[in-house]
Formats: structure tokens, C-alpha cells, sequence
């Protein structure tokens, strides 16, 4: 039996897992594929366990470079925030920096005037409040205190994670694939941290790459960046249900119905958003379904809107009927675009990846897979 799936497999098949390989090592690192595919072939006995020595080879080293690059140079001196001492920056937002200091995430509010639908007290009191809960969520980041700095910031304490999907996302080789398993264990747990939040009544409102935490490629995954939630206890007097801020979520993860200025959305954009992370995760090389501009540039919103209905057909009446009680109408503003099938817009995924896009990109917000139910429905392990 191990003769067989040996012979079976080619110089030229090996030699491509060994390009494959090299991608993923750093350059003074990439001789050490030879050894790796190599020690791979020796040891397995089945093809199965080859190619899960290898993907495991490949994952080890993602990690080595991502590490690398998230500045875990330990001997570089930081600054002290409050009691954390040798701080060192790692991302940036809108209105927050975000440090490391040993084990621990900083995120220091740096805006001089934080604007709704922004606010980081808010942040805190829901994850706060949510983490008070039995049991507690799995897959929501955990906020370890708050306080203010030296320069009287407020500034949110967190258990450091050593990397985000996006990281993994821009690191990964972009002519390969993912492994359909770390793609599934990692958008498992973020279906059921939503399903936790929107069981409560709370919307994320950014759901993006940049917002899941990781410890690994293939996870565990985690929810963060919870910078604009919305609460139906705590954003009631400055954000009601039916009349909530249009400015939120980023670039090409915003949903339609946002777009279109409809203030009463619901949990549905958080599940528009992830299914756009999903499409990118699923495809080679990573891009979103959709393009969008910079926020800062002109036509960013229409640029969007116009990518959509490219995508996907421009809706009508009958697939979109909730958008004709709209403030904005969508049905008359562009040439007819058809509508084009999920195995034209994803010819090269697995096919259950391409059944849980296709039920969480619905125009219409009512027809989305709710996260309770794509975790439900959906068979991560086929």
C-alpha cells in the first residue's frame, strides 16, 4: 500500500508541493522545503497523512513569518501605557492605536473627539456585560480592564492574539488555495460568536479580516473591534432601532441595504459582511467579491453599489422587495445587469463554501442565512 500511493505520486507533483513550500518561508528559510517535503514523503504511509504533513510543514511556517512580522522582536524597547510596561504598536484605526505589552493588547483611544457611531465606553459595557453571562462566549474577545493613561486616554486592556485573518489572509501564497479545514474551523467559530451576539440584540456593525483574532491559521477565531456595536439597551437614546447611523462597517464588507440608506437594518449586515470574508477567503488569490474605494475618495458608495449589481444582477422588485419601502431606490438607477450563477462568480471553491456565500449575499436582508442558521446548516467537515 505505501508502494502504491508513492509511485503514484510524481516528480513534477512533488516538486510543485515544493514550490508551494517555498512560498510560505521567509527567503533565507526556503532550502528547508526540500527537507520538509522530504521527511514528509519518508514518514507517511498514506497520501492522506503526506498531505497533512505537509499542509502541517506550511502552517508552521506561516506562522514563523507572520510572527516575524507582528513585531514579536522582543528586545526593541517600547513605551509604558499606564501600568504596561515596553508597549509596542502593532495596528491602527480610525479613532484607536493598538499595543503589545507582553500578553496584553492595548487599544488606546487617540481621537480628540470620538463621533458616534464610535464609543469605546460603549464597547466596553457590552463586552463586559456579554463575558457576565453563563456560560460566557467562546468566540467574543475578552476585556481585561480599562483605564486611563498618562495622557488621560481611555484605553481598553486585552489578552494579546499574535495574529488576525487578515494577516493570515495577505501572507498566504496566492496562486494555492487555502486548506478547506482551517477555512472552516475559523468561520465556525465566528458564525457562533454572531449567533451569540445577535441572540442578544446586538449588532457588530465592522465585521472585516482585520476584526478576527487568531492564534493559529486555522484558529481558534475570535470577534474584536466591537468600536461601533450597536445595543438595544445602551444605543437606544442615541442610535433607536428603526433610525440607526448609516456610517458603519468598511470598504467592500458593507451591505446593500446600508448603502441604500435604510436606518432600520438588523443583524442581516453583520451576515452580508461575513459572507463577503468568506468569498475572500475561499478564493486565489484573497479578494473580496466586491470592489470598493477608500473611504476618503470620491464615489466610494457608488463605486460599491456599482461592483454589487455587476457581481450578482441588478435586483428587481421581486428578488429585493423590502428595498421598495427604501428612502433610496435601487431599481432605477443603471443598466439591467444579468444575473449570473454562484458557480460563475466562484467557479474554484468547495462546494459547500460556495452554498453558504450564496445564502448569506441575498439582497434581500430577510432571505440571509442567519448565523444560527449557517451554523446549523452548514456541514463544515464535507
Amino acid at each position: 500500500m505505501t508502494a502504491d500511493w508513492k509511485a503514484c505520486l510524481s516528480i513534477l507533483d512533488r516538486y510543485t508541493i515544493i514550490q508551494q513550500l517555498q512560498a510560505s518561508l521567509p527567503a533565507d528559510k526556503r532550502n528547508d522545503a526540500i527537507a520538509a517535503e522530504q521527511h514528509a514523503f519518508q514518514h507517511s504511509s498514506s497520501k492522506d497523512e503526506y498531505d497533512t504533513a505537509v499542509d502541517e510543514a506550511s502552517r508552521i511556517a506561516l506562522c514563523t513569518a507572520l510572527a516575524r512580522k507582528g513585531g514579536s522582536d522582543t528586545t526593541q524597547t517600547g513605551i509604558t501605557i499606564g501600568s504596561y510596561h515596553n508597549c509596542r504598536p502593532v495596528a491602527e484605526g480610525v479613532t484607536s492605536e493598538v499595543y503589545r505589552s507582553d500578553s496584553h493588547a492595548l487599544k488606546v483611544i487617540t481621537a480628540l473627539r470620538v463621533l458616534e457611531p464610535h464609543n469605546p465606553q460603549r464597547e466596553a459595557s457590552v463586552l463586559t456585560e456579554l463575558h457576565a453571562l453563563q456560560p460566557p462566549p467562546d468566540h467574543i474577545v475578552r476585556l481585561i480592564t480599562t483605564f486611563r493613561d498618562q495622557e488621560s486616554r481611555y484605553v481598553l486592556a486585552f489578552p494579546y492574539h499574535s495574529l488576525t485573518l487578515d494577516a493570515v489572509l495577505s501572507q498566504r501564497n496566492p496562486s494555492v488555495l487555502p486548506p478547506t479545514t482551517d477555512v472552516a474551523r475559523i468561520f465556525e467559530d465566528i458564525l457562533h460568536g454572531l449567533a451569540f451576539i445577535h441572540k442578544h440584540g446586538i449588532l457588530h456593525r465592522d465585521i472585516k479580516p482585520s476584526a478576527i483574532l487568531l492564534d493559529s491559521p486555522s484558529g481558534p477565531a475570535l470577534i474584536s473591534d466591537f468600536g461601533t456595536v450597536w445595543h438595544p439597551r445602551l444605543s437606544a437614546h442615541s442610535e433607536p432601532a428603526s433610525d440607526k447611523i448609516l456610517d458603519i462597517g468598511t470598504g467592500p464588507y458593507r451591505a446593500p441595504e446600508v448603502l441604500f440608506a435604510h436606518k432600520a437594518y438588523g443583524a442581516p449586515v453583520d451576515m452580508w459582511a461575513t459572507g463577503v470574508m468568506l468569498a475572500e477567503a475561499i478564493t486565489s488569490p484573497p479578494r473580496p467579491p466586491f470592489e470598493s474605494r477608500s473611504a476618503h475618495e470620491d464615489g466610494n458608495q457608488l463605486g460599491l453599489i456599482l461592483s454589487i449589481v455587476k457581481t450578482l444582477g441588478t435586483p428587481t422588485e421581486e428578488t429585493w422587495p423590502e428595498a421598495k419601502d427604501f428612502r433610496v431606490s435601487p431599481f432605477e438607477l443603471w443598466t439591467m445587469f444579468p444575473q449570473r450563477t454562484w458557480e460563475e462568480i466562484l467557479p474554484h471553491v468547495h462546494a459547500p463554501f460556495r452554498y453558504l456565500v450564496a445564502g448569506l449575499l441575498r439582497f434581500e436582508s430577510r432571505d440571509r442565512m442567519t448565523a444560527e442558521e449557517a451554523s446549523n446548516s452548514f456541514h463544515f467537515s464535507s
